[in-house]
């Protein structure tokens, strides 16, 4: 029985070796895994990234097209902009978790780069660039909204990719429901009914419902920050972290958007068209 703080006294000291040793979880390279190595652990929803070491800087010709491709993003903190507590305050970014698992990462967007008279311009053409996630506020409130980076037109100054570089724009937000989802109440854009109520119960007065009861399809538009980090000149890929804010989801027009705010991780490569 003497021995077991002094055991236990030793193991931790091991433990704290090793991580020091390890320098800590490292990023995986996903191009070497098979599917049965990826599949139900997450990996695939982590991006990839480069070491600390990768500060170098790729100088861009005006006469050549490029392209930014494989541009994965990955959120790690969702805020939501809540009402305050109080009159005399402004609304506040509450932190929220994450309750999609797995399937939160944009991959594989791609999209011209072009040089200008002013900088660099990016317009995204397509990729996994969606993906539908809800977050949980403190007050237990769920809030849904789909992450997206669809036709993202970013600019930045400069003629160069390097450690300095900050891509910021607009994007478009589609709508979290399609056209036939029916809600609790059986309403929907083009399927369901309409009136949920009944006309003879709401007597005329649906001013209060028309909203809930007439579905529209509404689009959002966020904003994108690329804030890069690290770049490798000789492979042509970036790494940095990101900040979006965007719309939630109205329930097809059912009720005002909340803004979220996002911040991740951001990985891609840059080549020549």
């Amino acid at each position: 029985m003497r021995f077991r703080p002094l055991l236990a006294l030793v193991l931790a000291l091991c433990l704290t070796l090793v991580t020091a040793c390890s320098g800590g979880a490292k990023a995986v390279d996903r191009a070497n895994l098979t599917y049965d190595d990826i599949h139900n652990t997450g990996l695939a929803n982590d991006c990839p990234t480069l070491p600390d070491s990768a500060r170098g800087s790729i100088a861009l010709d005006a006469s050549a097209k490029y392209q930014l491709r494989e541009i994965c993003l990955h959120p790690s903190e969702v805020y939501v902009k809540g009402e305050p507590t109080n009159k005399r305050q402004e609304a506040q970014f509450l932190p929220s978790k994450i309750l999609t698992r797995f399937t939160t990462s944009l991959d594989q967007v791609y999209g011209d780069l072009t040089v200008t008279g002013d900088g660099i311009n990016f317009k995204e053409q397509g990729g996994l660039d969606f993906q539908i996630v809800t977050v949980l506020l403190p007050g237990g409130e769920e809030v849904p909204f789909t992450f997206s980076s669809k036709e993202l037109n970013a600019t930045a100054d400069g003629a160069a990719i390097s450690t300095s570089t900050d891509l910021n724009g607009s994007y478009r937000v589609p709508s979290y429901r399609t056209s036939n989802f029916l809600d609790p109440k059986g309403r929907a854009l083009t399927t369901g009914v309409q009136y949920a109520q009944g006309l003879v119960a709401l007597n005329g007065q649906d001013d209060e419902l028309v909203r809930e009861n007439n579905k529209e399809y509404v689009d959002g538009i966020g904003e994108m920050n690329l804030s890069i980090t690290k770049v490798d000149a000789s492979t042509g890929e970036f790494a940095g972290v990101f900040t979006a804010v965007q719309p939630s989801d109205t329930d097809m027009g059912g009720h005002d958007p909340l803004d979220v705010k996002i911040t991740g991780q951001v990985y891609g490569r840059l080549e020549k068209a």
